[in-house]
């Protein structure tokens, strides 16, 4: 479980013992105690099994694959993740690595499915270079999520599927791909971080120009 789950989900029960003792009446305490439950299963942080397959990109959250389209620029795709409120929401590494670019950019909090959020809401923008590839992929928040974590920072080695952030609660992922990738999934399959593969990328196709992460930052 990730830390956040036990921060809230305890504040929540400790907060529910003390209206049921002032009161008198357990039942005034029932909220809290349901708050708290959602809020340890809503951080929950399961081992998952990272595919080894040469080239794999994995997803890089847990959700609902809600388009495949081209992105602004040439030769680049993006794929769209829909993470509700239901999904795990670890994010992890697609690719093996190293974290070439962090990019924050604060902004509006629209519904994730709204084509719009990838542009005007708050997200975090991350370059991983590795395994001849170049992936770029961005956490979005959402109408509800107001937080956006990520743990590593620019030079640091990842490995495909590590865990490396999370978002609060509904919000999106997008992921931006060379258009040679052979795809592995269409649009309305659910996937699972770290261990549903998006694409396959042939290593000497898979490198981005070298001002993909610049490019990027209006690409998705």
């Amino acid at each position: 479980m990730v830390r956040d789950g036990y921060y809230y989900g305890l504040s929540f029960a400790a907060a529910a013992g003390l209206v049921g003792w002032l009161t008198g009446n357990w039942w005034w305490a029932a909220p809290g105690l349901a708050l708290a439950a959602f809020f340890l299963w809503f951080f929950r942080d399961p081992e998952r099994a990272i595919p080894e397959a040469a080239g794999a990109v994995v997803s890089p959250a847990d959700g609902k694959v809600t388009a495949i389209e081209p992105a602004l620029g040439p030769g680049r795709i993006r794929i769209s993740i829909f993470l509700s409120v239901f999904d795990v929401h670890v994010n992890r590494s697609p690719v093996a690595g190293v974290v070439r670019e962090i990019r924050y950019q604060k902004g509006q909090f629209l519904n994730a499915m709204n084509a719009a959020s990838a542009e005007l809401n708050e997200q975090n923008l991350v370059t991983v270079e590795g395994e001849g590839q170049t992936v770029v992929f961005k956490q979005i928040a959402g109408l509800l999520a107001r937080r956006i974590v990520f743990t590593k920072k620019v030079g640091e080695a990842v490995g495909r599927g590590e865990r490396v952030g999370l978002i609060k609660f509904g919000s999106r992922v997008d992921v931006l791909l060379d258009s040679s990738a052979r795809l592995a999934i269409k649009v309305g399959d659910r996937v699972k971080g770290g261990a549903s593969v998006l694409a396959f990328v042939e290593p000497e196709a898979a490198a981005l120009p070298a001002s993909a992460g610049q490019a990027a930052r209006g690409a998705i």
